[in-house]
This record gives C-alpha cells, structure tokens and sequence, in this order.
C-alpha cells in the first residue's frame, strides 16, 4: 500500500509527543522551556514472561493471490467429492424431470386407450338403444318370432316349405353297375 503524504500541522500547533522508551526509568521528554514535570504520563511496559520452548516460526504468509499448490491427497478428496455432488445433480435431474415425464407419457397413452373404448362403447350403446326403439312395436317383435322361431298365432296352420331334391344331389358318388330300384 503506498504511503499518504503527511500532512504538516501550523506552528503553533506542532506539540512534541514523548515516545516510549524500552528503559522506562527515565522521565520522558519534555519540551524546551518547560517544567520538568511529565506532560504525559505513559504506563508501565509489561514484561514479558520468558519463553518455555522455542516453536518453529511459521513462514511467511503468501500474498493473497498466489496459492500453494494442493496435494495429492486433498486434490483425490476434492475429485471424489465432485463427483459425489455430479451424481447427485444427476439423480436430482433424473427425479425431477426424467421420472414425471415417463408417468406423463405412459397416463397419456391410458387416456388415449380409454378414449378409444369409450368410443366403441358409445357407439354399441347407440345401437342398442336404436334396436330398443324398434322393438318397442308389436309389428317388430311378431316379424322376429315367425322368422327365428317359427312361431305362429292361436288359429293359423302353420305351413313348411320343404326344397326338392334333384336326382344329383342325391345320387351317389361311387358308380355302381346296378340298376337303381324303384
């Protein structure tokens, strides 16, 4: 950090400041002209108890932009916890986003499914109620028990019409040298 130009006080103003000396039985300074009574009284310097063991200096702090390379060890810690943190990103992606958009697509194939059958199902419910309609009527339901189940009114005679027979069709298909009988 550079150093701030001192400012320069008036004259008048200029006082002499006494400064702590390391042998404080002295009396401390004192300007020309003046008593000899101390202006300014400073306290007693503590001394400081003698040092049990000498510990090794730390060194000197670096400056705060160079960094001391990281060792292996740390360097292996901090790859393993990267990779701890990217899988768990990736899971969280996989929770988050992955996950709803397969049940999002498998519901929207079940609506679409359902869709369908409730078409069919409307249009088989459409034709039974025409069906319902038409039988409703006595005419319909005569008309459907002569043909399907030859049923026939108190008082009428009944009538069967039989289809003939043809001589090919009940002939046989084996030849035979005998004449056919009578």
């Amino acid at each position: 950090m550079p150093e701030r130009p001192r400012r320069e006080r008036p004259e008048r103003e200029r006082v002499a400041a006494p400064r702590a000396r390391a042998d404080s039985s002295r009396e401390p300074r004192t300007r020309a002209g003046a008593s000899r009574q101390p202006s300014v009284v400073l306290p007693k310097r503590r001394e400081s108890a003698p040092k049990k063991a000498s510990r090794p200096r730390r060194p000197a702090k670096r400056p705060t932009g160079a960094k001391r390379p990281a060792s292996p060890k740390v360097r292996r810690r901090r790859s393993v916890v990267v990779t701890l943190l990217l899988a768990l990103l990736l899971l969280a992606f996989l929770f988050a986003f992955v996950y709803p958009t397969r049940t999002y697509l498998k519901q929207r194939d079940q609506i679409q499914a359902s869709q369908e059958r409730l078409g069919v199902l409307q249009r088989e419910t459409a034709a039974l109620e025409r069906d319902t309609k038409r039988l409703g009527g006595d005419a319909e339901v005569e008309r459907i028990a002569r043909e399907q189940y030859g049923l026939v009114r108190p008082g009428e005679t009944p009538y069967v019409l039989v289809p003939e027979t043809t001589p090919e069709t009940t002939a046989t298909t084996t030849p035979t040298t005998a004449p056919p009988e009578r």
